[in-house]
């Protein structure tokens, strides 16, 4: 039977998603604690991997065992048996045909952007830093340019395994809270690095180092050389993957939640129809 689950971690203690030699992954403790309640090993696929850093409130992951449990086993019995920054948070039983990643159609980041002149303490790891002032409206008007389907060659690692550089950016809000800016993406699919390397340029155009119109000219010219380095990893959230709704998952029901001792964001995960 096929099991599909829904993952929720906090990823400063990993070295992000995928298993890695030294087990210092978060599919490493997963698995680890999936193969006890199912009585031998398990292998998990993940609706998006994430980096080193990267944390999830809505990963969906699906394996196939050879056992019957209860839900409440592949929940609460699997969360006993992780440590503290991963859960469980809701576990259903899906058809052979529901695959994780290619079931998906579309995934959803959230980056969390502190702005301050003093480099945070009570959020590190939790939310990226820039120290000068940003302009919120600058940044608006260059990500217009992003939306859309484009190559997005300018905003992809060297080190991406994609086939392609093409992907339809379906959503790119930006909204100021305090002193946090928050950058809403969604997308079909994301490249290695896409969100952090976008969320890079921007601060670039919001501090007044590039105008809004370079954004524009930075994806035509396919580079990822012109545009800015890789953004800090430790803000930036999986907040949902979408899924045709005939597949029945759950929604993350804690759509509200609380980042920080200052900063309340809703985010409602939905099916698509």
């Amino acid at each position: 039977m096929r099991i599909a689950l829904g993952i929720e971690y906090e990823g400063s203690a990993f070295c992000g998603w995928q298993t890695q030699p030294g087990g210092c992954a978060v599919q490493d403790s997963l698995e680890a604690a999936l193969a006890q309640i199912a009585g031998g090993p398990v292998a998990t696929l993940c609706a998006g991997r994430t980096d080193t850093g990267v944390h999830a409130l809505a990963q969906v992951v699906h394996f196939d065992s050879v056992v019957a449990r209860p839900q409440s086993a592949w929940v609460r019995g699997v969360n006993a048996l992780l440590p503290p920054s991963i859960a469980v948070t809701w576990a259903k039983e899906v058809a052979d045909t529901f695959h994780a990643r290619f079931s998906a159609t579309a995934r959803r980041y959230r980056y969390v952007l502190l702005n301050q002149p003093v480099r945070p303490a009570a959020d590190h790891g939790r939310v990226g830093w820039f120290h000068a002032p940003l302009d919120v409206d600058r940044m608006r008007e260059a990500a217009e340019a992003l939306v859309g389907e484009h190559d997005f060659s300018a905003f992809r690692s060297s080190q991406c395994q994609a086939k392609s550089p093409m992907r339809v950016l379906k959503r790119l809000a930006i909204a100021r809270q305090g002193p946090y800016i928050v950058f809403d993406l969604a997308a079909n699919g994301f490249l290695h690095h896409m969100v952090r390397n976008i969320v890079g340029s921007l601060v670039y155009v919001g501090s007044g180092r590039k105008p809004p119109a370079w954004m524009a000219a930075l994806l035509a010219a396919r580079n990822r050389n012109e545009a800015a380095p890789t953004f800090d990893a430790a803000g930036l959230y999986l907040t949902g993957v979408d899924y045709e709704a005939r597949w029945q998952l759950p929604v993350n029901e804690r759509v509200e939640w609380t980042l920080g001792p200052r900063l309340a964001l809703n985010d409602q995960p939905h099916s698509t129809p």
